[in-house]
């Protein structure tokens, strides 16, 4: 994210995490950006929806007749998940900061079998998944380099505090 920028005033290319913060609060203070009932406007124009934890359950697939049991054994609860509407894809977002070594070394190992679960769960709807992880800095020491290599090496992502506006396809405010 630049923050103060020149000449074309101040571009927000990404959303800022600190600790335990929601994406509804992230995006909300964004400039031509408002949330209201879990869904995402910009500009007035609906681009995205919410749904934490439960949510994916109660608000999406479940209106759309979707009963999770039949398609997957275990119900997986995301942090946070994004439906961007214009390209019919879920953004799972896991935040993970970590301030001594723990449990959250492990879980980052868990990316390809969640995803593969998520695609598999929301494929009747015709949505597509990106599985992507929030880290905070501790992730970035080099003990960590084989972990971050394979989340990638699966086709899931991560990103060190911020989420990058264009990697979910969101309107950048300028």
């Amino acid at each position: 994210m630049k923050k103060g920028g020149k000449g074309g005033g101040r571009t927000i290319t990404g959303l800022r995490f600190e600790s335990r913060v929601t994406l509804e609060k992230v995006i909300s203070v964004l400039p031509n950006y408002k949330i209201s009932d879990d869904k995402i406007y910009f500009k007035g124009q609906k681009v995205a929806e919410l749904y934490q934890k439960h949510k994916l359950y109660k608000n999406l697939l479940k209106p759309k007749g979707i009963d999770y049991l039949k398609i997957i054994s275990k119900k997986l609860l995301p942090d946070e998940a994004i439906l961007i509407l214009a390209g019919k894809t879920l953004y799972i977002i896991e935040i993970k900061f970590q301030e001594v070594p723990g449990s959250v070394d492990e879980k980052l190992q868990t990316c390809d079998f969640k995803n593969k679960q998520y695609k598999k769960l929301l494929a009747p709807l015709g949505i597509s998944v990106k599985y992507a992880y929030i880290l905070n800095n501790w992730f970035a020491k080099k003990e960590y380099k084989d972990v971050l290599e394979y989340v990638k090496s699966v086709g899931c992502y991560y990103f060190f505090n911020e989420l990058p506006l264009d990697f979910l396809g969101l309107p950048v405010p300028t």
